[in-house]
Protein backbone atom coordinates (compact mmCIF):
# COMPACT_ATOMS: atom_id res chain seq x y z
CA UNK A 1 0.00 0.00 0.00
CA UNK A 2 1.37 3.47 -1.10
CA UNK A 3 1.57 6.46 1.67
CA UNK A 4 -0.94 8.40 -0.65
CA UNK A 5 -3.51 5.35 0.09
CA UNK A 6 -3.14 4.61 3.68
CA UNK A 7 -5.62 5.62 6.33
CA UNK A 8 -2.78 6.66 8.98
CA UNK A 9 -0.68 8.58 6.98
CA UNK A 10 -3.72 10.66 5.87
CA UNK A 11 -4.72 10.99 9.54
CA UNK A 12 -1.22 11.96 10.08
CA UNK A 13 -1.48 14.50 7.33
CA UNK A 14 -4.79 16.26 8.41
CA UNK A 15 -6.54 15.02 5.61
CA UNK A 16 -8.85 12.95 8.13
CA UNK A 17 -10.03 14.26 11.54
CA UNK A 18 -9.12 12.39 14.31
CA UNK A 19 -8.81 12.70 18.25
CA UNK A 20 -5.21 13.64 18.77
CA UNK A 21 -4.49 12.70 21.73
CA UNK A 22 -0.59 13.53 21.74
CA UNK A 23 1.61 14.25 18.83
CA UNK A 24 5.09 15.39 17.99
CA UNK A 25 7.40 15.22 15.21
CA UNK A 26 7.77 11.47 15.34
CA UNK A 27 4.54 10.43 16.76
CA UNK A 28 1.32 10.52 16.95
CA UNK A 29 -1.49 9.20 19.15
CA UNK A 30 -5.28 9.56 18.37
CA UNK A 31 -8.78 7.58 19.84
CA UNK A 32 -9.62 4.40 18.12
CA UNK A 33 -12.90 5.19 16.69
CA UNK A 34 -14.37 1.87 17.78
CA UNK A 35 -12.72 1.25 21.15
CA UNK A 36 -12.59 -2.15 22.42
CA UNK A 37 -11.94 -0.96 26.07
CA UNK A 38 -12.51 2.66 28.50
CA UNK A 39 -9.12 3.58 27.36
CA UNK A 40 -8.00 2.42 23.92
CA UNK A 41 -5.71 4.31 21.50
CA UNK A 42 -3.93 4.14 18.97
CA UNK A 43 0.00 5.02 18.76
CA UNK A 44 1.89 5.37 15.49
CA UNK A 45 4.83 6.89 13.69
CA UNK A 46 4.44 9.63 11.35
CA UNK A 47 6.63 7.52 9.32
CA UNK A 48 4.70 5.36 7.04
CA UNK A 49 6.12 1.91 8.01
CA UNK A 50 3.89 -0.74 6.60
CA UNK A 51 4.26 -3.01 10.07
CA UNK A 52 6.73 -4.48 12.33
CA UNK A 53 7.75 -6.94 10.17
CA UNK A 54 8.79 -4.46 8.13
CA UNK A 55 11.58 -2.68 10.43
CA UNK A 56 15.08 -2.62 10.51
CA UNK A 57 17.86 -1.57 12.83
CA UNK A 58 17.16 2.26 11.54
CA UNK A 59 13.91 2.27 13.17
CA UNK A 60 15.13 1.19 16.42
CA UNK A 61 14.74 5.02 18.10
CA UNK A 62 10.84 5.34 16.75
CA UNK A 63 9.97 1.72 18.29
CA UNK A 64 11.32 3.17 21.73
CA UNK A 65 9.45 6.59 21.61
CA UNK A 66 6.37 4.16 20.71
CA UNK A 67 6.89 2.53 23.53
CA UNK A 68 7.80 5.06 26.02
CA UNK A 69 5.01 6.86 24.49
CA UNK A 70 2.84 4.26 25.86
CA UNK A 71 3.76 3.92 29.34
CA UNK A 72 3.57 7.65 29.57
CA UNK A 73 0.15 7.75 28.04
CA UNK A 74 -0.75 4.99 30.75
CA UNK A 75 0.17 6.90 33.56
CA UNK A 76 -1.45 10.20 32.33
CA UNK A 77 -4.61 8.70 31.63
CA UNK A 78 -4.79 6.37 35.13
CA UNK A 79 -4.30 2.85 34.00
CA UNK A 80 -0.63 2.06 34.68
CA UNK A 81 -1.18 1.57 38.07
CA UNK A 82 -3.80 -1.25 37.31
CA UNK A 83 -2.27 -2.28 34.21
CA UNK A 84 -2.89 -1.92 30.43
CA UNK A 85 -2.34 -3.76 27.02
CA UNK A 86 0.23 -2.81 24.31
CA UNK A 87 -0.88 -4.36 21.32
CA UNK A 88 0.70 -4.84 17.94
CA UNK A 89 -1.00 -6.98 15.16
CA UNK A 90 1.02 -8.05 12.51
CA UNK A 91 -0.05 -9.10 9.31
CA UNK A 92 -3.34 -10.31 7.66
CA UNK A 93 -3.13 -13.58 10.11
CA UNK A 94 -2.25 -11.44 13.00
CA UNK A 95 -5.16 -9.59 12.60
CA UNK A 96 -3.40 -6.11 11.10
CA UNK A 97 -6.55 -4.31 9.12
CA UNK A 98 -4.41 -1.12 8.31
CA UNK A 99 -1.01 -1.77 7.04
CA UNK A 100 0.95 1.13 8.91
CA UNK A 101 2.89 0.33 12.18
CA UNK A 102 0.44 1.22 15.06
CA UNK A 103 0.27 -0.03 18.48
CA UNK A 104 -3.38 -0.31 20.50
CA UNK A 105 -2.86 1.11 24.14
CA UNK A 106 -5.72 -0.56 26.17
CA UNK A 107 -7.07 -0.50 29.60
CA UNK A 108 -9.50 0.64 32.25
CA UNK A 109 -10.86 -2.90 32.63
CA UNK A 110 -9.38 -6.29 33.42
CA UNK A 111 -8.20 -8.10 30.60
CA UNK A 112 -8.26 -12.07 30.42
CA UNK A 113 -5.45 -14.11 28.16
CA UNK A 114 -5.46 -15.38 25.54
CA UNK A 115 -6.91 -12.04 24.01
CA UNK A 116 -10.60 -12.45 22.75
Amino acid sequence: MSQTDCLFCKIINGEIPSEIIYQDDYVLAIKDIEPAAPVHLLLMPKMHIESLSQVGAQHIEILGKLQLLAAQLAETLGIAEQGFRLVNNCGIWGGQAIFHLHYHLLGGKEMGWPPE
